[in-house]
This record gives structure tokens, C-alpha cells and sequence, in this order.
């Protein structure tokens, strides 16, 4: 499977960060698919948004393309350069919902968002782990076939890996070109940046500026569990230390090169959902008679 021309990525020799980067980078999971409903291991198998993943993707579109709404998301103004994309479907289509909801924000029709503000590209560095012998077997099955190779992913993933699938360390190995293109493309045509400047919170001069320029990405847990310790040069002994909620949106913003975690799975977005699910059970609560 392939996505996004390696004609767009820096040498492989390159630095990750572009030397003096001020630009902002959100981080969005895909929305619930059939699999993750049925429990299956997904990797990089073709699984669908399911109902409730479709509507998730409906609302973290609506929110990024309001992100100034309160509570404000710490990214600048103006619009996403590009959405940057793993090319599986249920990724694409999270992506696709975002790029509509901008282009209509916008005042485009989504039906032509092709004009729109954001560009979509798709880019298979960002393709979720290979799972190998596990995708599209149900979690019960695995936990009793492998019971060990499960235990040893589950503990020391650096060291052990779907039979047939990835090692973090392969995944590594495509992620880093991807994410140095991102990168490079969000430093053109923006002043450079120093890191001698206000860094804590609360004093002027700390934070985005109105005009920086920002992109997203839409991919897995898994793959961004790697993307987030290669921006922070952190060992992938600390595989488990992130996590991402499914449409989750984690924002990390770069000053004058360096990486700096401003927020961190969020997920308000979602509470309509929750409060549609807290409804419906109080409603079988009275129904029932229980208290």
C-alpha cells in the first residue's frame, strides 16, 4: 500500500525538525471501526468506520474547524496547511470528515473541499503497525494461541511482536521520513524562531502566534504511539507511555525547534455522545423500575 511521494520527504540524513520551527502539529485517532466493536486486532487490515465511529468523526471535524470555540484548542488561526493522512479507510475517512467540516466552515462546499483551505494527503509512513498473524482475530483468540508472544507485547514491545507483524523499530523506520516531510512542508515560507524567548505559561510571548502555520495528522494508536517518541527522542522502551482515545486530539506545538506537548488526548468534543449514552440509561434504568 502506498501514500504520499517520497519526492516530498527530506533526506533520510536530514534533522527531524527543521532548525528554528515554529509551527503546530495536532494529532487525531480515527473514529470507532466495525473491528474495534467486535474486538479484533486491526493492524493494517481494511476495516470500516462503524455507525458511532462515523459520528465521532463528524464531531472532531466540527471542533477543528471551530478550534477557537471555548474551551479553545492551543493551535493558532487561520486554517490547516494539510491534513495528513494513513491511507486505510477508517483514517482516510476521519480525515475526510475534518477536511469537509473546515471547507465549510470555510464557505466551500464540501462537495469541491478540493478548492478548500486544507489539503488532504495521504501517506503510508502513517499506516498502524502490522499485526501480522493477529488481524482480524478476535482478542479471546490471540490471548489463547499466544499466550506468551501476547504477554511479551503487552510488556516488553520492543522485544516482541505479532508473528509475521512489525517491530516498533521497523515502524520507526517509515515514520520518521513521514513526519520530517510534515515538518519540512509546515517550516516553508515562515520566519525561523528562537528558543530565547518566554517559555512558562503565563507570560506574554509564550504560545503560538495568530499566523503560525499548523497541519493535522490522522492515524492510529499504535503508529502514533511511535510518532510521539520519535518528536520527543524518546527511547522505544517507553512504547506504552501515550496513548490515544479514539478521535482523541493530542497537540504538540514547536518552538524555535523544539517539541512542546500542549494538550494531550482530548476528547470534549465527544460529550454529546455521552451525554446521549447517559440518557438512554437512565431510560432503561425507569423503564426497569431500578433506582
Amino acid at each position: 500500500m502506498t501514500g504520499g511521494p517520497s519526492a516530498d520527504r527530506p533526506a533520510a540524513d536530514a534533522p527531524l525538525i527543521p532548525e528554528g520551527l515554529d509551527a503546530t502539529l495536532v494529532l487525531v485517532r480515527h473514529g470507532e471501526s466495525e473491528w474495534i466493536v467486535e474486538q479484533r486486532f486491526q493492524g493494517q487490515s481494511e476495516t470500516p468506520l462503524s455507525p458511532l465511529g462515523r459520528r465521532q468523526a463528524s464531531l472532531v471535524g466540527a471542533r477543528l474547524a471551530r478550534p477557537h470555540d471555548a474551551p479553545s484548542l492551543p493551535v493558532p488561526g487561520g486554517w490547516p496547511r494539510e491534513i495528513v493522512h494513513s491511507p486505510l479507510s477508517r483514517t482516510r475517512a476521519t480525515a475526510i470528515a475534518i477536511a469537509d467540516a473546515i471547507a465549510l466552515e470555510a464557505g466551500v462546499d464540501p462537495a469541491h473541499a478540493v478548492s478548500g483551505p486544507t489539503a488532504l494527503r495521504p501517506d503510508s509512513g502513517l499506516l498502524e503497525i502490522g499485526q501480522g498473524e493477529w488481524e482480524g482475530l478476535h482478542t479471546d483468540e490471540i490471548a489463547r494461541r499466544w499466550p506468551d508472544v501476547l504477554a511479551g507485547w503487552r510488556r516488553r514491545p520492543w522485544e516482541v511482536w505479532a508473528p509475521g507483524g512489525e517491530s516498533p523499530a521497523k515502524v520507526q523506520a517509515r515514520v520518521r521520513p513521514a513526519l520530517a516531510g510534515v515538518l519540512a512542508r509546515l517550516g516553508e515560507d515562515y520566519p525561523r524562531g528562537t528558543v530565547d524567548r518566554p517559555q512558562v505559561g503565563g507570560y506574554a510571548g509564550v504560545g503560538a502566534p495568530p499566523d503560525q502555520p499548523w497541519s493535522i495528522l490522522v492515524g492510529h494508536d499504535g503508529v502514533f504511539k511511535v510518532v510521539m517518541l520519535t518528536l520527543f527522542g524518546l527511547p522505544l522502551t517507553h512504547f506504552w507511555m501515550f496513548t490515544m482515545g479514539l478521535t482523541g486530539i493530542t497537540v504538540v506545538e514547536l518552538r524555535g525547534g523544539r517539541p512542546v506537548l500542549r494538550a494531550a488526548n482530548l476528547s470534549e468534543h465527544l460529550a454529546p455522545l455521552a451525554d446521549e449514552a447517559a440518557r438512554e440509561a437512565a431510560e432503561r434504568r425507569s423503564r426497569s423500575g431500578a433506582l
